[in-house]
């Protein structure tokens, strides 16, 4: 619903009640908040942004914008290529203008807490007026198009009402994001981006006939990931921009939901679209029910209509066209840009990554109200969707291990949070958060949802290692061979549970005595080793860059020239090569009774469980060289460091982990035949 004045799209919630507190436009708050987003609204239209305004009247102003907006090129580049985080450059992403950040509570709010939309003149500032869905027809055979209701819609997304009594005692304060202060609502402190990380101070770039000298196996004008761990964290800044992760994982993770408005349309679009869903269809082997699925919410009823085999475009969209959702199930098997996405994330949260993409046609619904075992990131690609979230019914369903059922509308009380996420936006909800959503019926809606930390809690840990410890104990301890009181029965027990006896309070006493013992025979190490090479498998493999490829056997060494008519391109290693291993997540050591194992991703499928885990043997004496590589990385460490004893050794285990594509080496090696001569 287009309006004539905008309001306050901050909901703070307090107490026992959720209730959207809209700051007064008369207040210092609010003419904080205006003067920051007015004058972001202005640099933005303008083109012309500055870290702090001048002071400059309007006449000089107005001069300044013409000559500006007579230029060709985009003066907001230097500003973006100077001050975004890492991802957003590197990424087309890279229109990044105002955002917003809205933080709710979970636990502090009743999930029967009553939800007041208070209004500003009259215009509802929080979430669209609700409209009726049309109904659809769910027959594939049924190809007319499905009308749907037409309607203005109130904007969830409105900005607070621009005030300019204070624009200059502002000036000081840049103008990347804002939100209000409260018990359960974080600051987000008006603060410029951090400053792009050059590529030159970290990674290299090879030519193609020069390199200290040598030629070069491969051009290449892609960098190295120089260090992954650290490119995945500027990964999950981007994805979470302008909120800090150390505010994220001290304030909101597990706790509370995060809306991120950014007010900016591009800024998710290149990881997938609706072109490259239709593009799939019609190229890779997508199958109903393994890779798709099409679904139906109405009229509480949630229903699933796959039918057997490929999932054909024409079938597909005659669904959607009907009023169907479709879910892609594993996005990352058929899209490079969410491998990416995914494969980066994986290593930032040690934890299995996954994605659903969601296309969801205008004025519909695809599934029942539920909660999921997921901690779960929504990130709005096209169009747009109404997001309703609730509270946890119980401390029993609050970060479950499983996700739950459908649920009834009368089953889950008021929301906490009603908001419509646009393209740019992100939200995320911690698992047992229940949640529905819906399009309008003027749009629809695609959108990704990022999911990880499944079954990676404390007592999954424990669930490996209490029984490994017990085994233990029960091998080297005598007391817990021990046999049980003849009489025990006759004081334990349910029925004896409210008694108070000398037995009874004695036997209680042994099973304390025994539990802090067992904690000494518990391998703790081992079986956190259990939880990395379940990682390992859960895990999607590296997206290597051209340059990766060409310093390690991905890309370089023996290869069949068809011209020469022999193999060609022999490359060894030396003991002064520099060498790291390709990362810092890739591979983990398990120790066994006889062997060592180096699990690794590197063969793992793009569909999760694709594939049986993957390992190479190695003897326990060559364990420390790839211990040392694992500490050392991101730094390179020549080979003839490794600390095994001899340098056969030293080759040998190199040769092994290289010949297994898990080593790049800084360089890319030289070829040792003479008349090699480099060809694209």
């Amino acid at each position: 619903m287009k309006t004539s004045k905008k309001v306050s799209a901050f909901a703070v919630f307090k107490s026992k009640k959720a209730v959207y507190n809209v700051p007064k436009h008369d207040t210092a708050a609010d003419d904080t908040a205006s003067t920051i987003n007015d004058s972001v609204q202005t640099a933005m239209t303008d083109r012309s942004y500055q870290a702090s305004f001048s002071k400059k009247d309007k006449s000089s102003r107005r001069e300044s914008h013409k000559h500006k907006k007579s230029k060709k090129k985009d003066p907001l580049q230097k500003v973006r290529a100077s001050y975004l985080p890492d991802a957003a450059i590197d990424s087309p992403l890279n229109q990044l203008k105002t955002c917003s950040v809205q933080l709710t509570s979970l636990k502090s709010i009743s999930s029967r807490a009553t939800l007041t939309r208070p209004t500003m003149n009259g215009i509802d500032s929080t979430s669209l007026h609700r409209s009726q869905s049309p109904k659809h027809t769910k027959s594939p055979k049924k190809r007319n198009k499905t009308k749907h209701n037409s309607g203005d819609t109130g904007s969830a997304d409105s900005h607070v009402v621009m005030s300019k009594k204070k624009r200059k005692s502002e000036q000081s304060m840049a103008t990347w994001g804002y939100s209000l202060d409260d018990s359960v609502c974080s600051i987000v402190n008006a603060e410029k981006p951090p400053k792009k990380r050059r590529f030159d101070e970290n990674v290299k770039k090879f030519s193609k006939n020069e390199q200290n000298g040598s030629p070069v196996s491969r051009r290449s004008d892609v960098p190295f990931m120089y260090d992954s761990s650290l490119e995945a964290n500027n990964m999950f800044h981007w994805l979470i921009y302008p909120t800090q992760p150390e505010q994220f994982f001290s304030e909101l993770w597990e706790k509370k939901p995060l809306l991120v408005r950014r007010h900016a349309s591009k800024y998710n679009e290149e990881w997938f679209s609706t072109a490259e869903f239709d593009k799939i269809l019609r190229e890779e082997n997508v199958q109903f029910g393994v890779n798709l699925d099409v679904t139906t919410y109405e009229n509480g009823k949630r229903d699933t209509h796959n039918p057997n085999g490929r999932a054909y475009p024409p079938v597909v969209w005659d669904y959607y066209q009907n009023g169907c959702s479709l879910r892609l199930l594993n996005p990352q098997t058929f899209s490079q840009n969410v491998w990416t996405l995914l494969a980066l994330l994986q290593e930032f949260f040690g934890s299995g990554v996954g994605a659903n993409v969601y296309l969801t046609p205008p004025g519909s619904q695809g599934f029942a109200p539920h909660y999921d075992d997921i901690e779960a990131f929504v990130i709005q690609l096209e169009g747009k969707k109404r997001w309703r979230l609730y509270s946890p019914r119980s401390d029993s369903e609050t970060l479950p291990r499983y996700s739950s059922g459908n649920f009834n509308q009368d089953e889950i009380g008021e929301p906490i949070l009603e908001v419509v996420l646009e393209a740019g936006d992100l939200l995320y909800f911690p698992r047992g958060t229940i949640h529905q959503a819906e399009t309008p019926p003027e749009t629809h809606s695609l959108h990704i949802t990022v999911s990880t930390c499944q079954r990676s809690t404390w007592g999954d840990l424990l669930e490996k290692l209490v029984p490994t410890a017990l085994n233990a104990a029960f091998e080297e301890d005598m007391d817990f061979r021990q046999t049980l009181p003849r009489d025990y029965l006759d004081y334990m027990g349910v029925a004896n549970q409210d008694t108070e006896s000398p037995q009874r309070v004695m036997f209680l006493r042994k099973i304390e005595q025994l539990m802090r013992k067992l904690m000494t025979h518990a391998p703790v190490d081992a079986s956190c080793d259990q939880m990395g090479k379940t990682l390992i498998h859960d895990s999607l493999p590296p997206v290597l860059t051209d340059a990766e490829k060409a310093c390690s056997i991905h890309g370089t060494g023996e290869r069949w020239d068809g011209k020469k008519m022999k193999v060609i391109g022999s490359v060894e290693l030396e003991p002064d090569t520099l060498i790291k291993i390709i990362r810092k997540g890739v591979l983990r050591l398990i120790t066994g009774d006889d062997s060592v194992h180096v699990y690794h991703t590197l063969e793992n499928a793009r569909v999760y469980h694709g594939e049986e885990p993957k390992f190479l043997d190695i003897t326990p004496k060559m364990a420390p060289a790839v211990e040392h590589l694992i500490h050392e990385y991101p730094k390179y460490v020549s080979i003839e460091s490794l600390p095994v004893e001899t340098i056969q050794d030293k080759i040998e285990i190199a040769a092994a982990l290289y010949e297994s594509g898990l080593l790049i080496t800084k360089e890319p090696l030289e070829s040792l035949d003479e008349d090699d001569v480099l060809t694209d």
